[in-house]
């Protein structure tokens, strides 16, 4: 009962703190850098997940580095925290410029195996699933998208 109720309390904490957040970074036009981790399965299926918090949609793990906390570890950590994951074979695909909540930033793309089931938080991540690649999950939102659509071109020049 009591974790059950501090997961219905803490959606609502995590979307007003993604609120504010936003419009800080609106505010101050920082540069940001995060993580996105583009994990498959052994049978090559994709993991995306959907967050209590964010626009509606699938994505990718992701998020950002602590201190001190390398890009790759970061990606790793954000995978284990959103789905139970563990990363293997953890590789840097590249790195996006965009811009989020109006300040540039720098995405940067992951790509690992796990061989673990997801299993979402509760909290942050409400779902997370495998998916085979001819049958992605819909709606996908648009930075997933980019980051799909720039992993599939990295995949193909090797």
């Amino acid at each position: 009962m009591i974790g059950a109720l501090s997961k219905a309390l803490s959606r609502p904490a995590l979307r007003a703190a993604h609120a504010v957040r936003h419009r800080w970074r609106c505010w101050r036009k920082t540069p940001l850098s995060g993580v996105s981790m583009i994990a498959r399965d052994a049978e090559g299926r994709l993991l995306l997940v959907r967050l209590s918090y964010a626009e509606a949609g699938w994505t990718f793990p992701g998020g950002g580095a602590r201190r001190g906390e390398s890009m790759a570890a970061a990606a790793a950590r954000e995978l284990a925290e959103e789905t139970g994951c563990a990363a293997e074979k953890v590789r840097l695909v590249g790195c996006i410029e965009e811009t989020v909540s109006g300040s540039p930033h720098t995405a940067h793309i992951y790509t690992c195996l796990t061989e673990d089931l997801p299993r979402p938080d509760g909290r942050e991540a409400v779902e997370a699933r495998f998916f085979p690649l001819h049958s992605l999950p819909h709606p996908m939102t648009a930075r997933t998208q980019a980051r799909l659509a720039f992993w599939r071109a990295a995949e193909s020049k090797q």
